[in-house]
């Protein structure tokens, strides 16, 4: 039971989605409810207004996406204004399909094309375009106008109290996310001693252990990405941002190293050795037990890790010095194991001498580099014109399926388009909204049938779903689709008095017609293809790569590898992205076509594997060896960056026929004359390793890009 409440707390690193969707339904809430008080108070009927007000305060919370907080207040006190010209000019408009038309088709152009000057536009056009579309379809009358100016007063108030006055909390966030690491680490922590403990359990926990490892990886990436120096100085005064970055990536690449490796450990019987078991067991409780980050914590366990780690060192030497021939790999995975759990532990170490000291001087924000000026049409006015054609077909199409209600089609057409920047992703998206609308549409009618009648109890369904929705946006977009689309069914029973099955399928029509008129026209005009963007990220990340790969490898030739750990998030990050650029193909309906992408993924993953593993040796400072090794040091790195640039020509279709170097005579040299690791100095040939992993990958996708060469010129045949 334990296990699985830290699971359940582990699952939303930093409670972001809970304090986000919490937000959003609070502020709904708020709203309405001040409004029906104020309204039935002077005797006006509180419904129309107090859905307004609901509107502005969840889009007061869930559209302001600037990147500082002033800007974000700024953002929110603005919105009134797109509100505002929405009612109105919705409202005055209703009679004409034609002027009401126009002018939601100009709102979606326009939020596209003002992005270019901030997000700021684009989160004014959409509530703009929202408030029209809800007063042409209402079609308020004018006399009740301030009713629904102070709706949206009320609801801009609500957004603005939650979102920064009430949760003025983004460092308790951090704290928070620090905390779900933590939990999630323990937990791995917990699962790893055990299978140590007992080597018989390793096939039945391999799968859920290989999942928990995963899992702290996502985390240990997405509270990175969070981190932020005033956060920091404000929870933590004296750490700095690169300090606790290195200590989630050490303590990831701990758990990930030890999961991977517990098979080869135990294949190679290494647990057989008592003393060996017995090391490992008590780092990983000591390290379970250090609660680093509290301010309380007198660092006991940390100082009795160290002293584990010491002993497990000196056992690790022996054990090299007694091998007669060439020490056996799984050796070299212990001195890993040794060298990341000694990281961790300094790191942590050094973070509780850090929060003791005075708090550092801030640390000037280092100046953004100029944007780069594009060659071209900016993306900002190719989807605005995509928007303003696809807006138009949108309102005939709309006219011709529903003439009563036409707007909902271009409503559908205008979400599509948000945030997709491929045909790809617009396609996608499409999907996950027209699969979601329909099964959201059948459990709406049931539920909304079932419940019609007890006001009371809609709103409180109207509220849990705002709530799922907003909760699940960022973990499965079908989902959120879903639970807006009950939301719609109990908005029709409680507005119209009853709700029919017709109305509700008429929706999910103008829903799929909406999806497939914004995936057409971003098909043909100006697309971005969804395999150009991929490949582009493709070479971003081999460019990436070669930076990292040289800079580790002349870490050699001097005195050492610096903020190899930054980098590394950096891949992270590039893999990530590969990652989401490619489910549309690899998941849509021409996956047959790039039938080779799934390998190059497997591929890329691989490498990415490999990369990090080279952090743990960044650690070690001291590299001695002759000029033979030297010498072979510069041809391996000057071969990696041939194959790296090869790579990249290829995978850019520039089919260069350059050939790719395997590295093995480099090899061979570099362990012929390097120190071994029963030699004091610094073990080179343990820490090139993973070095050399990397290159049979390199070559690995090239036979897989030749390969693709040879069918796709066969499918031309």
């Amino acid at each position: 039971m334990t296990y699985w409440w830290e699971r359940l707390m582990a699952t939303d690193p930093g409670r972001k989605r809970l304090r986000q969707a919490g937000k959003a339904s609070l502020s709904l809430m708020t709203s309405v409810f001040i409004i029906m008080l104020l309204l039935s108070w002077v005797g006006k009927n509180p419904l129309l207004p107090s859905i307004l007000a609901g509107m502005i305060g969840l889009m007061g919370i869930m559209v302001v996406m600037d990147d500082t907080e002033d800007d974000k207040k700024r953002t929110t006190l603005l919105l009134p204004l797109g509100a505002v010209s929405g009612i109105t000019l919705g409202s005055l408009l209703a009679d004409s399909v034609f002027l009401v038309s126009g002018l939601m088709i100009l709102v979606t152009a326009g939020a596209f094309y003002f992005s270019r000057f901030g997000t700021r536009y684009f989160s004014i056009g959409m509530v703009s375009f929202l408030t029209t579309y809800l007063a042409s379809f209402l079609g308020l009358p004018a006399q009740e106008f301030p009713w629904f100016y102070l709706s949206i007063v009320v609801g801009t108030a609500s957004a603005y109290s939650y979102n920064f006055l009430l949760f003025k909390d983004s460092a308790r966030m951090l704290k928070h996310s620090m905390q779900s690491f933590h939990r999630q680490a323990n937990l791995t922590f917990d699962l790893l001693e055990e299978v140590i403990r007992d080597e018989q359990l390793l096939e039945e926990k391999k799968t859920v252990l290989d999942q928990n490892a995963r899992k702290l990886r996502e985390y240990a990436s997405s509270v990175a990405t969070d981190v932020k120096s005033q956060e920091i100085q404000e929870m933590w005064p004296g750490l700095s941002t690169a300090q606790v970055r290195l200590y989630l990536f050490d303590a990831a690449m701990l758990v990930t190293t030890l999961s991977d490796s517990l098979q080869r450990l135990k294949k190679d019987r290494a647990f057989e050795n008592g003393r060996i078991r017995r090391l490992l067991i008590d780092v990983l409780d000591h390290l379970r037990k250090a609660e680093v980050l509290q301010h309380t914590y007198d660092a006991y366990d940390l100082e009795r890790a160290n002293e584990t780690l010491e002993e497990l060192r000196e056992v690790i030497d022996d054990l090299f010095h007694s091998q007669v021939d060439r020490p056996g790999g799984w050796l070299y995975l212990l001195r890993r194991i040794e060298a990341i759990a000694g990281h961790v532990t300094e790191g942590a170490m050094e973070i509780r001498q850090s929060m003791y000291k005075e708090k550092q001087a801030e640390v000037p924000d280092e100046e953004e580099e100029p944007a780069t000026q594009e060659e071209g049409m900016k993306p900002s006015t190719k989807k605005a014109i995509q928007a303003l054609i696809a807006g138009s077909i949108a309102i005939v199409v709309g006219h011709l399926i529903s003439p009563i209600q036409p707007y909902w089609v271009i409503l559908t057409t205008f979400i599509v388009q948000i945030g997709t920047d491929t045909v790809g992703r617009t396609y996608w998206k499409g999907l996950e909204r027209s699969v979601g609308t329909v099964i959201g549409a059948i459990v709406g009618f049931a539920l909304a049938t079932a419940v019609s009648g007890y006001a009371k109890l809609e709103l409180l369904l109207i509220f849990f779903v705002i709530f799922s929705a907003f909760y699940m946006l960022s973990v499965s977009y079908t989902i959120m689709s879903i639970f807006i689309t009950m939301l719609i069914a109990f908005m029709y029973d409680l507005i119209l008095g009853g709700i029919t099955f017709e109305l509700l399928a008429a929706r999910v029509v103008d829903t799929i017609a909406g999806a497939l008129i914004a995936l057409t026209v971003v098909s043909f005009i100006y697309p971005a293809k969804t395999m150009n963007k991929v490949t582009d990220t493709f070479d971003e990340y081999l460019e990436d790569l070669e930076s990292y790969l040289v800079d580790y490898l002349r870490g050699f030739r001097g005195k050492g590898v610096k903020n190899l750990a930054e980098n590394a998030f950096d891949l992270d990050e590039k893999l990530r992205l590969l990652e989401e650029e490619t489910k549309p193909v690899l998941q849509g309906p021409f996956v047959r076509k790039y039938s080779g992408l799934p390998r190059w993924m497997t591929v890329f993953t691989a490498i990415n594997y490999y990369a990090k593993q080279l952090v743990a040796s960044s650690y070690q400072k001291d590299f001695p060896h002759d000029e033979t090794v030297q010498r072979e040091l510069v041809r391996t790195e000057e071969k990696l960056v041939h194959n790296l640039r090869t790579l990249r020509e290829r995978i850019q279709e520039k089919n260069k026929a350059d050939a790719l170097y395997d590295l093995k005579e480099e090899r061979d040299h570099i362990e012929t004359y390097a120190p071994t690791g029963s030699e004091p100095a610094g073990d080179l040939i343990h820490h090139l390793h993973y070095v050399w992993k990397i290159n049979q990958s390199l070559l690995v996708l090239g036979d897989r890009l030749h390969l693709d060469e040879k069918e796709s010129r066969n499918d031309i045949l």
